[in-house]
């Protein structure tokens, strides 16, 4: 079987040459950047699996190299590492299209059992067979990331909303259990993303508020509901 690639990107020498090295004894195939510009460059001419990213880098930090691929690519899982804890750095690096966090000083068992549960998900994750989805009267592109209203503004749309929504959609008029969401956009139930998955069903609900037809109940105690 071909083994996983990963795109390691640490502008840190030593770390990335360990982090790099016990990934290829795990059997996957790694190819390491030493800083966010080289790493963009890599990734147009690779066929990676997985990316691996430090916040803190030298010519592009790992939000923006994120963001950057997320305009062409919604399903190549991407998982920070990064000394920065606060709440609000956590939630930008969500908000930039990443999957996972893992914060330093960190263990490479961990590191590890993060990187198989993301490959596990990626792989396990239904095939998309419709870009265009209607939400009401606004036409969602998943690929695209973005929500057409009938207006034809066009909003755009963060990985995380979109995969949010996406689930929304899959259970419309149903109702979302709020631990399965968190476990397939988070990785884990912990308060914190419970938290953080409630800022963004605030936000897609200032996005979809122009259609009077359009809700996301709050059912209590156990997930949202999306009517439409």
């Amino acid at each position: 079987m071909k083994p996983y690639r990963i795109l390691l990107a640490e502008d840190e020498p030593f770390l990335g040459k360990v982090v790099k090295e016990s990934l290829e004894k795990k059997g996957y195939e790694v190819v390491l950047a030493p800083d966010g510009q080289k790493a963009l460059q890599l990734y147009a001419g690779g066929n990676f699996d997985l990316c691996i990213f430090d916040v803190m880098m030298p010519h592009k930090d790992g939000f923006t190299l994120a963001q950057q691929i997320r305009q062409g690519d919604s399903k190549t899982p991407v998982m920070f590492l990064t000394a920065k804890a606060d709440i609000k750095d956590v939630t930008a690096g969500y908000a930039s299209g990443g999957n996972d966090y893992l914060r330093k000083p960190f263990s490479l068992d961990e590191l590890f059992l993060r990187v198989a549960e993301l490959l596990r998900r990626s792989r396990s994750a239904p095939a998309e067979t419709q870009d265009e989805l209607m939400v009401g009267g606004y036409t969602f592109s998943q690929r695209r990331q973005e929500l057409k209203g009938g207006d034809g503004v066009v909003q755009k749309l963060s990985h995380k909303e979109c995969g949010l929504l996406l689930l929304l959609l899959q259970n419309k008029n149903e109702v979302l259990n709020r631990k399965d969401a968190l476990l397939k956009l988070w990785g884990d139930d912990s308060f914190f993303n419970t938290r953080n998955m409630d800022v963004y069903i605030t936000k897609l609900r200032k996005k979809l508020h122009n259609d009077a037809s359009v809700e996301i109940l709050n059912i209590r105690g156990y997930g949202y509901k999306l009517v439409c």
